[in-house]
């Protein structure tokens, strides 16, 4: 009967393309264990943030190797907006956020809906206001037309590990 297919040539066809399609997939190399972070340089965006910013830029100086920066932005339009994210050597996300827009709405935006607990912690000489909240924790240093916030998954231990690290400057 020629023209007409059968039952068995579409199961015959789907079985063909089965076997190959299964080919490919044990051809192409699978590494489960590889680590899926991908880590950035921030060195650059630092400098051009410096030069930038209407205010002294933070940025992490002798941090230990694990905490692994993961993304990086400046953004002039948006406040000034200075954001540097890191995963921390627990796998806990950390980021420092600057802005010169001080507003309670940028600040909920980046604490993720923390609120201030009314107490502070002194980071080496430098005093941040204790935030808590259902997702993150943040340490919030409010200054003259800017604020430094930094924030995220992990304890206030290793929030303050990021903010000792971090090295003011503003211009080149």
């Amino acid at each position: 009967m020629k023209g007409k297919q059968t039952i068995w040539d579409m199961v015959r066809s789907l079985a063909i393309i089965g076997v190959v399609a299964g080919g490919i997939y044990l051809a192409v190399p699978h590494d489960d264990k590889a680590d899926p972070t991908h880590v950035v340089d921030y060195r650059i965006e630092t400098i051009t943030a410096r030069r930038a910013a209407p205010y002294p830029v933070g940025s992490p100086v002798g941090l230990k190797e694990e905490w692994r920066a993961t993304s990086v932005t400046y953004d002039r339009k948006a406040g000034n907006a200075w954001h540097l994210g890191f995963l921390d050597p627990r796998q806990q996300y950390a980021a420092v956020e600057q802005s010169s827009d001080t507003s309670p709405k940028y600040l909920e935006k980046v604490t993720q809906q923390a609120k201030a607990t009314g107490s502070t912690q002194r980071v080496g000489d430098l005093s941040y206001e204790r935030w808590e909240g259902p997702k993150y924790r943040a340490l919030v240093r409010q200054e003259q037309g800017h604020v430094t916030v930094v924030t995220g998954t992990g304890s206030f231990g290793e929030l303050s590990e990021l903010a000792a690290a971090l090295e003011f400057k503003q211009g080149a």
